[in-house]
């Protein structure tokens, strides 16, 4: 079962995704914080992270910057999740080290179109 973790502090953002990527094959370990999300992913190797970058004691961005800036973790893809829908905010995530990029609220065949694209997996 191919792993992603999930950096999200929202209780109800973190079950509901959790439940729909769990339906679709995926593991799912969660991380409610940015310095959570950047322990698991150096513990747990995940095949991908979703970033909620709006986070406690560690933000998104930086939180990317640091699993980027990791040996162990610098190839794994990050997918940047926010409610900010402007342009700068994309760029923002993308110069952190994020590798795709995401809006709330989740249209989960996109982001789930997104996952695969980014692991190789058949639509």
């Amino acid at each position: 079962m191919t792993k992603i973790l999930l950096v999200e502090d929202n209780e109800m953002n973190r079950d509901m995704l959790s439940r729909r990527l769990s339906r679709n094959g995926f593991e799912v370990v969660i991380a409610v914080n940015g310095q959570e999300g950047v322990d698991l992913a150096l513990s747990e190797k995940p095949a991908l992270i979703l970033m909620d970058m709006s986070l406690p004691v560690l933000d998104g961005w930086e939180a990317t910057r640091q699993v980027k800036a990791h040996p162990e973790t610098a190839s794994i893809p990050v997918i940047a999740l926010t409610a900010h829908a402007m342009a700068s905010d994309r760029e923002q995530a993308m110069a952190a080290g994020c590798d795709d990029f995401d809006t709330k609220p989740v249209e989960l065949p996109r982001l789930l179109g997104k996952i695969k694209a980014r692991l190789g997996l058949p639509e």
